[in-house]
């Protein structure tokens, strides 16, 4: 429960599906996933592939909305293509506002469960946009719209000052997630003392290096489970809502039961430090 929100352990990544996106959404949601995270970025993400498999699964009477958790993302200009959600000459509100209301036709719903910022305007630093951005989702959540607000791709520097400034503390805080950074130490760490719940993203694909390491290997084989099964396993002990982006049904059912795992508190002080 994230203030007074539940969120699943687990979230289904549909970034870079492509044609497939509705297909592999509908395969999570069929496996077991109830947490989608998706972006009107039409760039790297079909949200409204993903609606249509929403929309699937719900007529199916498999799930109710109220059993799903839903994120989607307000991305600027220099993150998309030229399929924009909104129009590019319009304020920040404005665009905000526009993707917003796009996302819920997408996503054939009425509200969102978790509204992100796809990564502020600037690698260091939050801008003027940045608060005007922040400020019109705040208002979204405030009308009941985003039952919670997020940012993703931010450095502990940047949301230090979001914490420290914003009138809505984020929620969430989504990171690719390096082992050679101790996993993201110093944002989860940011995260765990200011009631944020942080989110990791390529936890296999960012780390190939480091998994093969045999110290990791050895607690693989210890557990009898999945290398994915481990690194998610791990990933939850620490305080994170992983997320897998998986295109195989096998893999999503495996991914799934890593809470099976229990792993020993010197095998996660291993990983964590693996790659340091």
């Amino acid at each position: 429960m994230v203030r007074g929100v539940s969120v699943p352990a687990f979230l289904y990544g549909t970034a870079w599906k492509e044609a497939r996106t509705r297909q592999l959404t509908a395969l999570a949601l069929e496996s077991g996933f109830v947490g989608i995270d998706t972006a009107n970025q039409r760039r790297h993400y079909v949200e409204a592939d993903v609606g249509h498999a929403v929309a699937e699964a719900l007529a199916a009477d498999d799930l109710s909305r109220e059993d799903l958790f839903l994120q989607t993302k307000f991305t600027y200009v220099r993150g998309q293509d030229h399929r924009l959600p909104y129009d590019p000459r319009a304020d920040f509100p404005t665009q905000v506002a526009q993707s917003f209301a796009s996302s819920l036709e997408h996503l054939q719903t009425s509200y969102i469960d978790s509204y992100l910022l796809h990564g502020p305007s600037r690698g260091y630093g939050l801008g003027d946009a940045d608060w005007q951005v922040w400020s019109a989702m705040e208002s979204l959540q405030q009308a009941g719209k985003a039952r919670l607000i997020g940012v993703s791709n931010v450095s502990l520097e940047q949301l230090a000052a979001l914490v420290r400034e914003a009138e809505v503390k984020p929620a969430f805080v989504q990171n690719r997630c390096f082992a050679r950074d101790a996993w993201d130490y110093e944002v989860r760490a940011f995260c765990r003392d200011n009631d944020i719940v942080y989110q990791g993203f390529s936890l296999l694909t960012a780390n190939q290096r480091e998994l093969v390491d045999p110290a990791v290997q050895r607690i693989v084989a210890k557990t009898g489970g999945t290398l994915p099964q481990v690194v998610f396993r791990f990933a939850i002990q620490l305080g994170m809502v992983p997320l897998t982006g998986t295109t195989d049904a096998t893999h999503m059912q495996q991914d799934l039961s890593c809470g099976a795992l229990e792993l020993a508190d010197e095998d996660v002080q291993i990983i964590e430090r693996i790659g340091v």
